[in-house]
């Protein structure tokens, strides 16, 4: 049986460093469909940055933007190399004192000293580690806590969000420099005692112009898994390489988001204006006879663009967003799990393929 030394309950939240929290809030509202809980700024006596935690099931988004150039300037310069991207993945922990100090004493390096918050909610500690770039990893200890977040204002009556169907997040994917994959998956194993899940190689996830390496990381209980992506030599520019050119450097690529109903959540974000990849039309004339049996409706699919992909275990359905940022950096993955723990090895070659046409169309093939 895997061990977990650190802990790890799951996923708390992931922070974003965005330009107008106010705004990305808004988008997030009316496209995914999360719903705006809790605000910090002016208004709750923090002077130099504003937050805001929207939620939808086990999904937990924190929005956050500096009040001016000088008055948070860690996130107005991150937000000038990056644009708007994921700061920090954030893990819930039973002690984060301690989870923070084996950390270190496993070679993590020092981003947050533990922070201790009590108000009356009862008692928070937050304590944070860099990992790839200038992403980090804050461990949090909320289980005596009641609240939503120390220094927040619970939102009465937020403004009404579509129902997409959204429910958790299924895995969250990094991409690395060439060479940076294997440092960081000995990072994870050795600092935070995630094992390898599966590995792709550049012969798995290639066309003929680009490819990559991907390996997946999870902690002990798999309820964490960290894809981490690596642009492999090709004879063009991949979308690893394209994403790391600007995005300026390593970072959260994409964040796949678990449904138990695909297809009424792909229509209610199309609805709501999210764009996704297509494939080919190809893709779905011998899709029947390679994954056999499903009990999703293979023209239903075919009309929304879903992907299906088997395994030993079962069968999953996804499909992937165009970029949600004007720079072609961060996407969303929406996917449905039946039985399957894979992600979607044989869709490799026709994702990819779309996204080089949609590449192509940028200039940066």
């Amino acid at each position: 049986m895997s061990s977990d030394p650190l802990d790890f309950h799951g996923i708390d939240y992931v922070e974003f460093y965005v330009s107008n929290a106010r705004q990305a809030a808004h988008y997030y509202r009316t496209a995914l469909g999360l719903v705006p809980v809790a605000y910090s700024g002016l208004e709750t006596g923090v002077r130099d940055r504003a937050s805001w935690l929207l939620r939808k099931g086990q999904v937990h988004f924190l929005l956050t933007s500096p009040l001016g150039p000088e008055s948070a300037p860690e996130i107005s310069r991150h937000i000038a190399l990056h644009g708007d991207g994921v700061r920090d993945i954030a893990l819930r922990v039973s002690d984060a004192r301690t989870a923070y100090d084996e950390a270190l004493r496993r070679g993590a390096k020092s981003a947050q000293e533990p922070q201790e918050f009590e108000d009356g909610s009862g008692r928070f500690v937050r304590a944070s580690i860099a990992t790839y770039g200038d992403t980090v990893h804050s461990f949090i200890e909320r289980q005596n806590y009641r609240g939503i977040f120390p220094g927040f204002k619970e939102i009465q009556n937020p403004p009404p969000a579509p129902e997409t169907g959204i429910a958790a997040i299924d895995h969250i994917v990094g991409n690395v420099e060439l060479g940076q994959m294997n440092h960081w998956v000995a990072f994870y194993r050795d600092v935070l005692g995630f094992s390898q899940l599966t590995h792709f190689s550049d012969k798995d996830i290639s066309t003929d112009y680009s490819a990559l390496m991907s390996k997946v990381m999870q902690n002990g209980s798999g309820r964490i898994k960290f894809p981490i992506n690596e642009p492999a030599e090709g004879k063009r520019r991949s979308q690893i390489e394209e994403y790391l050119i600007y995005y300026g450097g390593p970072g959260v690529q994409h964040i796949a988001l678990a449904t138990k109903d695909i297809i009424a959540t792909v229509d209610a974000l199309r609805a709501a204006g999210v764009d996704f990849l297509r494939v080919p039309e190809t893709y779905y004339e011998d899709l029947p006879s390679r994954i056999g049996e499903i009990e999703e409706d293979y023209r239903e699919l075919g009309r929304r663009g879903i992907l299906v992909d088997r395994d030993e275990e079962g069968y999953l359905l996804q499909i992937f967003s165009q970029p949600v940022e004007d720079r072609p950096t961060v996407f969303y993955e929406v996917i449905r799990r039946h039985g399957s723990k894979g992600f979607g090895a044989g869709n490799f070659k026709a994702l990819f393929e779309a996204l080089e046409r949609e590449q192509a169309r940028r200039g940066n093939l």
